[in-house]
């Protein structure tokens, strides 16, 4: 079931996503050669916890960390570990979601660590800018295909795949609702966008074949052929004026 929420609501939950997205830059200044994704997860559960937050993803279905960090063939859901340790030219996806008085925010975005690859940067500017693109398809009166369809015409054009067993989803009350976020699709089909929505729009791209696979912890989500791939998210809300991106820092 699709919820919709009140302007007073929406207000609340944007507390949440501020939250998510200082969170997220928190982790983006601690990717860097040396680092462990350990030590990136302690300071982004130090830095929700200090706001009076609990950290979305910590027990989450049984995860074991407060961000998920997945780095270069990884797709999503990477496990924050003391045994991985960045390295110059990583690709460092991390997503985080912080729940506040009610209400979650859930965003991501892939960091360079160091100097990478023409060919990362390429794909991490793809992905960004077809998050920009689904974002731009989000608007009242639209349907859910709009969007996927948005980010799958931009980053198919450009050689890149769309993964298709994990997409974007609504968000508030609960970390996932109603309803599910495609990242491909056909424009025109699928649910309605109505004003009050809010979901999470979030690009999963990679570099080679869209075929994923779940590792053995039951979470790290690689890429089959071991090629890169980016993940770049945000929560918006539907209004009446067109899409509000929920997660801003500041």
């Amino acid at each position: 079931m699709v919820i919709v929420k009140t302007a007073r609501e929406i207000s609340k939950m944007m507390d949440a996503c501020r939250i998510s997205a200082n969170a997220l830059r928190v982790a983006g200044e601690y990717v860097k050669p040396g680092v462990t994704t350990r030590e990136i997860d302690e300071q982004v559960r130090k830095y929700i916890e200090k706001q009076g937050a609990v950290p979305s993803f910590l027990g989450y279905g049984g995860f074991p960390a407060s961000a998920c960090i997945s780095v270069n063939n990884v797709v999503i859901h990477g496990i924050p570990s003391d045994e991985q340790v960045l390295k110059e030219g990583d690709i460092v996806s991390v997503d985080v979601g912080a729940f506040y008085e009610g209400f979650h925010g859930d965003n991501a975005y892939t960091y360079a660590c160091g100097k990478v690859s023409e060919n990362a940067k390429k794909l991490m500017d793809a992905t960004r800018i077809s998050l920009e693109k689904g974002i731009e398809a989000a608007c009242a009166g639209n349907r859910v295909g709009d969007i996927g369809n948005a980010v799958q015409r931009y980053v198919e054009a450009r050689g890149y795949s769309v993964v298709r067993d994990f997409v974007g989803h609504g968000v508030g009350a609960k970390l996932h609702e109603d309803p599910s976020i495609p990242n491909f699709g056909k424009a025109g089909r699928g649910v309605r966008l109505l004003p009050g929505m809010t979901i999470a729009i979030e690009p999963m791209i990679c570099e080679g074949s869209y075929e994923v696979e779940v590792l053995e912890d039951d979470w790290t989500t690689v890429t089959v052929d071991g090629k890169l791939a980016a993940h770049y998210e945000n929560t918006i809300a539907i209004t009446p004026d067109g899409p509000k991106i929920m997660t801003v820092p500041g």
